[in-house]
């Protein structure tokens, strides 16, 4: 299947993709792939230095006739999401991602394909090791964690980049100049309870939610796809009067909205009917709504041993009552541009299991206000209920400059190359570009990318013609770049 991938056009950065997708890359697990990238770059011959926090960077000189161009960085992230469905036998510490071609799409075979955000990572590769592309000289910047807190991104100190333009090879529309993003803060909510004990007038179900879109929770969080959790807890809360709780295992990841969602609850011998009338009720209702966006909802309710313990019906009750009032989805769109989520949150993952409740949110904003305004609505959800809150790995938004002398260059190159004019956006995904201008606040960033869809989930597929047209407008920008002043 890979080998089919390498023969697509440009085979460079295909071929580059493939290598550097056999190596196992999840966030906060790089290693593997920091030695790939730093044996990389020597085998090469270029500089290539690892700075204290593991992020990689490649220094490539200018090519002849193209020495007194502007040094540029070329930033792309070495991290993937890890997400796979649940009937696929796949070990993401040690397996390479198995591709497919689908038509006009490359995409994995029951996994993450990591063209987030490896299609960048492969056209930079591609340059660095050309003889015959025209370049100034050149920074290759390979981050590290950029998924999973952007602690590589936060931990580049000043000093190590002396580039005066930064291109981020991050986005997701071949149609689109992004010149700003969204800041994020992780929001965890805690508590312990007291198990019960279960007696032998006990039967056990365990209820799945499947099938569900899933999705990036930045890019896709306005489009309306369900969240497993918010839709579990509908159902908990339907026949909550039947049930208690045992287990509740929803959600993997913050950035990724939530597929599917597992609970273990128990049921009296005598109450078992009503208990799977209810469900089958609710469960009716819900595919109603989400017919139209959520095709493939499915619900199924099995009979399993019985545990030994749950939890109380009291502290049920508080779990319910949170998670139905924590704001999920868009909380509020921009005033300053349209069509933006200015603020939003995931309720990502929750986990109940043996005297222990955790919540965990990622929420977003472009404006720091608005960003606190959600995560502190969330503080008090969370806490009217019992439980404790923290507040993590906050990291700033990326503030649009239209004033941008390389978006100019970039917005009139691609309307002669392509007879078309190239959307100017802010994201609402969370970029790397605003924490490095922390501490290179004069250099001048823009992002762009190949069409990929489906980022964060197994369905991601990144589109074969988008690739050749990035790689095409990639090059093309090299050559343009301005003389230094």
């Amino acid at each position: 299947m890979n080998n089919d991938i390498r023969n697509l056009e440009p085979k460079q950065l295909w071929n580059n993709f493939a290598d550097l997708n056999a190596v196992p890359r999840g966030s906060k697990k790089e290693e593997k792939v920091i030695a790939f990238m730093v044996d990389f770059g020597k085998n090469l011959g270029l500089e290539t230095i690892i700075d204290p926090i593991q992020n990689v960077i490649i220094k490539k000189s200018a090519t002849a006739g193209m020495e007194n161009r502007k040094t540029i960085v070329l930033q792309s992230h070495l991290d993937m999401v890890h997400q796979k469905n649940e009937d696929t036998n796949f070990d993401f510490d040690n397996d390479g991602i198995k591709m497919i071609i689908n038509g006009d799409w490359v995409k994995a075979d029951g996994t993450t394909l990591g063209a987030d955000n490896g299609l960048g990572v492969a056209a930079i590769m591609s340059i660095l090791e050309s003889n015959d592309i025209p370049h100034p000289a050149i920074e290759a910047l390979f981050t590290i964690d950029e998924e999973t807190g952007m602690t590589g991104a936060k931990g580049l100190q000043g000093g190590y980049l002396d580039g005066e333009i930064l291109l981020n090879l991050d986005t997701e529309e071949d149609t689109e100049l992004d010149i700003g993003c969204a800041g994020g803060i992780d929001v965890t909510a805690t508590k312990k309870y007291k198990e019960e004990d279960l007696n032998d007038n006990y039967k056990a179900y365990k209820i799945s939610v499947k099938g569900l879109r899933g999705g990036h929770s930045g890019m896709d969080i306005h489009k309306g796809f369900g969240n497993a959790n918010k839709i579990m807890n509908r159902i908990i809360e339907a026949t909550q009067d039947h049930i208690k709780i045992v287990e509740i295992k929803g959600g993997s990841l913050r950035n990724a909205i939530p597929r599917e969602s597992f609970a273990i609850v128990a049921c009296k011998t005598g109450d078992t009917v009503n208990f799977i009338a209810k469900a089958e009720e609710i469960s009716n209702q819900i595919k109603k709504e989400f017919k139209a966006i959520e095709p493939n909802l499915d619900f199924i309710f099995e009979a399993i041993d019985t545990p030994s313990k749950s939890i109380s019906k009291e502290e049920q009750s508080k779990l319910i009552a949170a998670i139905k009032n924590a704001h999920n989805g868009v909380f509020k769109m921009s005033e300053e541009m349209d069509d933006l989520v200015e603020a939003s949150n995931n309720i990502a993952k929750i986990t109940l299991k043996d005297g222990n409740i955790q919540i965990d949110c990622l929420t977003r904003s472009s404006v720091e206000e608005s960003k606190m305004e959600v995560a502190n609505q969330l503080r008090g959800a969370f806490e009217n209920e019992g439980y404790e809150v923290g507040f993590s790995g906050s990291y700033p938004g990326w503030s649009p400059n239209s004033n941008s002398p390389i978006l100019g260059v970039m917005e009139d190159l691609y309307e002669s190359i392509f007879d078309k004019k190239a959307a100017v956006v802010a994201c609402h995904a969370g970029l790397e570009c605003g924490i490095l201008g922390t501490n290179y606040p004069e250099m001048d960033m823009i992002s762009f990318g190949p069409t990929i869809k489906g980022a964060h989930s197994p369905d991601e597929r990144a589109n074969i013609p988008s690739t050749q047209k990035f790689w095409k407008y990639l090059l093309e920008i090299l050559q343009k770049i301005p003389e230094k002043s």
